[in-house]
């Protein structure tokens, strides 16, 4: 969290605003270099913060026809843009790791505040406000967003053949607890991650039975 910006490594030779800009947009570039726990669907690697992104921001328009209130398509994409920004700071929380996610509001937050903190004031503002309506889930856009983000690596999962379901202790109910935001957001994509689940579990891609004991907080509000 405390090492120098990327920039600092080599100065840019431009000042004020635009400077600042710039210097975010080169930071933001360690979302590359930052591991997710699913692998990809083309090849045997872990997905990266910025390739996730990416795929949430293709799978807004492609499936916002499903969405059961209507929703602004470009502030949707840029909410799932920014929200994982963060992470360069905080790291990524894996859905399934019940001990990382007890520190995650804490690290992300601090995060939020140092990363955006980079840019000129009114857009900082923006971007930490992007960053909360999506951690909120408040809004139409901000559900729907994150209904995508929790469908992106299950979907990673299924083409996997069990991924992150096969982390021990996760059971398909765990599985449905952690995916309720879907059908939250959409009937129809609810509908299918439910599908998924009952179809990997007959495959024994994921354990059986009742998930084990929560602890304080279940379940997970993020």
């Amino acid at each position: 969290m405390d090492e120098p910006l990327l920039v600092e490594r080599r100065p840019l030779p431009v000042d004020g605003r635009l400077g600042r800009q710039l210097a975010f947009l080169i930071e933001v570039d360690r979302l590359k270099t930052v591991l997710r726990a699913s692998t990809l669907a083309a090849v045997a690697r872990r997905e990266n913060d910025a390739e996730h992104s990416w795929h949430l921001a293709l799978m807004v328009p492609v499936l916002a026809e499903y969405a059961d209130e209507p929703i602004d398509v470009g502030h949707t994409i840029k909410l799932v843009v920014v929200h994982d920004l963060v992470e360069i700071y905080a790291g990524d929380t894996p859905l399934y790791d019940d001990e990382l996610r007890t520190s995650q509001a804490e690290r992300e937050l601090a995060a939020a505040e140092r990363l955006f903190g980079l840019l000129p004031a009114d857009q900082a503002g923006d971007f930490r406000a992007l960053w909360d309506e999506f951690e909120a889930r408040v809004t139409p856009e901000a559900r729907f967003a994150k209904a995508i983000d929790r469908l992106e690596p299950n979907l990673l999962n299924w083409m996997a053949g069990g991924g992150t379901w096969r982390t021990p202790g996760v059971t398909a109910d765990t599985v449905r607890t952690r995916t309720a935001h879907i059908g939250e957001a959409s009937t129809a994509l609810g509908e299918a991650m439910a599908a998924l689940i009952d179809t990997a579990s007959d495959n024994g891609w994921i354990a059986a039975g009742q998930q084990a004991e929560a602890g304080p907080g279940w379940p997970p509000a993020r």
